[in-house]
């Protein structure tokens, strides 16, 4: 028996993709995850950061929400930050509120899409990352 190297043209790739039931879950958790704002400071742009990173050689459509999640909530952090600064002129309090409740309402809509397979794009965000 003769020794014949091996040859296989493709080297083995060390990322596994996801199935589509995966993606939808990740695509999920990279929108939900920015709800941990609410207890952990910058937890809203942490765990979208974290998901996007894992996942995003894994799955286009992984990729595509982490980057829309982390760009909106980088913005909803620039609105907080103003309104902060709005507080000693009163009007800080309710564009807080209203904030918080667009980034609950629009993360929770958006990974609801996800969860679907659909593609979402927030509306009013800043475009960091493209």
């Amino acid at each position: 028996m003769e020794n014949q190297p091996y040859n296989n043209p493709l080297p083995p790739s060390s990322v596994t993709p996801l199935s589509p039931s995966d993606e939808r879950m990740w695509g999920l958790l990279a929108h939900l995850s920015s709800l941990a704002g609410f207890i952990i400071p910058f937890g809203n742009i942490i765990g979208p950061v974290v998901v996007w990173q894992i996942q995003k050689d894994k799955s286009a459509f992984v990729d595509y929400h982490g980057k829309e999640s982390v760009n909106f909530q980088i913005t909803m952090a620039i609105g907080y930050c103003i309104s902060f600064l709005l507080f000693f002129i009163f009007i800080g309090v309710p564009i807080l509120i209203i904030l918080g409740l667009l980034n609950i309402i629009f993360a929770v809509l958006a990974g609801v899409k996800a969860n679907n397979g659909e593609y979402y794009q927030y509306p009013f965000v800043i475009r960091f990352i493209k």
